[in-house]
């Protein structure tokens, strides 16, 4: 049986948000977990064929004004039709760095994710505020639990 295949989109102007992004992977990529293939990729390179391929997404973003990234909403402006009716129900996690509340940005992402049919795994993580050391393990753990409930067919 082939690998499930977890998609990871995500947004890094920064270092800090490189930071959460290689958190993320390190997670999903965990030794733990066998029978998953972690593919990442910015949202100006990822497309609707990247997301058809795949059994889970995790998204990424800085909260911008608001709302999410003009990047991350530029993937989903090229993926939204091609994938409408073929990806309902996949399951999805989103993390998102926000220097305010990131309020805006996960309701932003949640009402496409909901035209979508997509499927939350958990509430989103929001890394509020000024930079701190432990948004690192929260998106470790993020991309683990991802992983591991792809392979376990637990979404």
């Amino acid at each position: 049986m082939p690998p499930k295949r977890l998609l990871v989109v995500a947004h890094c102007p920064s270092p800090n948000t490189r930071e959460l992004l290689d958190a993320v992977l390190r997670g999903a990529r965990s030794p733990e977990v066998q029978g998953v293939e972690v593919v990442a990729k910015p949202p100006l390179e990822a497309g609707p064929e990247d997301v058809l391929e795949s059994q889970g997404v995790i998204l990424g973003t800085t909260e911008n004004l608001g709302y999410m990234s003009g990047a991350l909403k530029d993937f989903f402006d090229r993926s939204y039709y091609p994938c409408l009716e073929r990806t309902q129900g996949l399951p999805y996690a989103l993390f998102v760095r926000a220097g305010h509340d990131g309020t805006g940005t996960c309701r932003a992402v949640a009402s496409i994710a909901t035209g979508l049919r997509w499927r939350p795994v958990q509430e989103p993580l929001v890394c509020r505020g000024p930079y701190r050391d432990d948004f690192a393990p929260s998106c470790e753990e993020l991309g683990l639990l991802m992983a591991a409930g792809l392979e376990a067919g637990i979404f």
